[in-house]
């Protein structure tokens, strides 16, 4: 399953989507679900605890969450300052998340 997520990721914008977004695909028993961040130019704390949410379905589910790239540097900043860069399964696109 691929989740595409464009513009900003944050409390005002996408972060409840994304929430509901993962939520719903890791209770349909997929296997692995690539997060598209390429084209999101910037994402907050929501958006970081949307992803941590959806991560954590995952595992519960047995599944595997990908986040596809190339991340801006304000996305990669904000998984390096907050030290959920280990957290995550990372790929530099979508063909490597997908085929990873």
């Amino acid at each position: 399953m691929l989740v595409r997520v464009r513009g900003s990721l944050d409390g005002w914008a996408g972060s409840a989507e994304l929430v509901e977004a993962l939520t719903g695909v890791a209770d349909g028993g997929v296997r692995r679900t690539v997060v598209d961040l390429s084209d999101v130019d910037f994402s907050d704390s929501a958006g970081l605890h949307a992803l941590l949410c959806g991560q954590r379905k995952h595992d519960q589910a047995g599944a595997t969450l990908v986040v596809a790239g190339p991340l801006s540097a304000n996305v990669r900043r904000l998984f390096e300052v907050t030290g959920t860069l280990g957290a995550f399964h990372f790929a530099n696109d979508v063909d490597a998340a997908i085929n990873g």
